[in-house]
């Protein structure tokens, strides 16, 4: 192999390495993520800050292909040509605002990171190594992300060995004290198991199951349970008075995933049901792109798919309490926790239905990520995954 060859090479196999390492699904190897500002920062020619750039988000974004595969109960074909056509936004953004001008290179960087933190890129603006800041500076807030911001300008600078250094430290001592956001009190997430059947079998014995699962859950002194992503299916006046009657006396507010259907699409939502009754409380945001939010229908004239929300009720009101809710695919970006911060919520309640992920790690990536921006931000946390 030639030399001129080699650099390249070892800096587009360590950004793979890189990618796969911080988004296994463990919390505090997100501080793993940033080297790939180093990486990018320090490649001589666009083309080869572009490879970076696609070995880091590939790998990080590994288990789409398998994942889209069982969703869609097919081959690997649609799942690898979704897998790379997510990855173009990011590398785009990285090769377009790569330069080898040092002086102006910390703030292309913090604009690429920007563009791929808010909408339109930011719709696909997975693993973005700002995440990690919750494992750098928990509880520090807006603070700390101010700090992370700084550091990740750092280390795009020739001192980034210094500044990586320093962002080591931290690393390393909160590690050392780290403990996982809590529960808030009177609150119980549920994770159950019941594969690809949860909302899609609606019969009445599957609400009844359900419900003694809240009950037992409750057992234990929880006043308000949460379920997971499209827990109840279809959310309908039937369901809504059969919840209703089953909670009748129980003093229990049950929070749980559901799907509101209408003859132009369908919103995927959190419902929340009591002896009093039952509301809608939330719709999402950001549903999965191309497989749940398809705006080309409506470009079309046709009907179908997944309504986004976008900014709309970032904060929700559950009993005495204001609640940032953020279902599945609103867990892997940036902008909609963020946007739920800026409102200052009591606690975090962040739900999925992750069957079609078996044999991935994005469930566990979902919550290692949840988990640490509810760390940064010092709020309670409330999780509940079907799998």
């Amino acid at each position: 192999m030639r030399p001129d060859y080699l650099r390249p090479t070892i800096l587009i196999f360590t950004s793979i390495i890189i990618g796969a390492v911080a988004w296994s699904g463990h919390v505090l190897l997100l501080p793993v993520a940033l080297g790939f500002p180093v990486l990018w920062s320090v490649t001589r020619t666009r083309s080869v800050a572009a490879l970076v750039s696609a070995g880091y988000f590939l790998a990080a974004s590994r288990g789409l292909p398998q994942g889209v595969a069982a969703f869609y109960a097919s081959d690997l074909w649609p799942g690898l040509l979704l897998w790379l056509c997510a990855s173009l936004s990011f590398v785009a953004v990285h090769a377009v605002l790569w330069t080898k001008n040092t002086s102006v290179r910390p703030f292309r960087y913090l604009l690429a990171a920007a563009v791929m933190a808010i909408p339109p890129f930011g719709i696909t603006g997975w693993a973005h190594p700002i995440t990690a800041a919750g494992v750098l500076f928990p509880e520090w807030g807006w603070r700390g992300l101010g700090f992370m911001t700084a550091g990740l300008a750092g280390l795009v600078t020739r001192r980034w060995p210094a500044v990586a250094i320093t962002l080591g430290g931290f690393w390393l001592w909160s590690a050392a004290i780290w403990t996982d956001p809590k529960l808030p009190e009177g609150w119980r997430g549920v994770d159950l198991e019941m594969g690809a059947s949860l909302g899609r079998e609606a019969g009445l014995q599957r609400q009844r199951d359900l419900n003694a699962t809240v009950h037992d859950a409750a057992s234990n002194g929880a006043r308000f349970v949460v379920l997971p992503e499209s827990a109840l299916g279809f959310w309908t006046p039937t369901v809504q008075r059969l919840w209703k009657e089953n909670l009748s006396e129980s003093g229990l507010t049950v929070v749980a995933g559901a799907v509101v259907v209408d003859s132009h699409g369908y919103d995927n939502v959190l419902v929340l049901t009591d002896q009093e009754g039952g509301r809608l409380l939330y719709r999402e945001r950001m549903p999965v792109p191309g497989s749940m939010w398809q705006p080309w229908r409506s470009l079309s004239g046709t009907s179908g798919g997944a309504r986004a929300q976008f900014f709309a009720n970032s904060v929700v009101a559950v009993g005495a309490g204001r609640t940032a809710p953020l279902i599945c695919y609103e867990q892997l970006i940036v902008w909609p926790v963020l946007e739920s911060m800026l409102h200052d919520p009591d606690f975090v309640v962040a739900v999925g239905n992750g069957w079609w992920t078996e044999g991935t790690s994005i469930v566990a990536i979902q919550r290692a990520a949840t988990t640490a921006w509810a760390k940064l931000f010092a709020k309670p946390l409330v999780l509940s995954f079907n799998t």
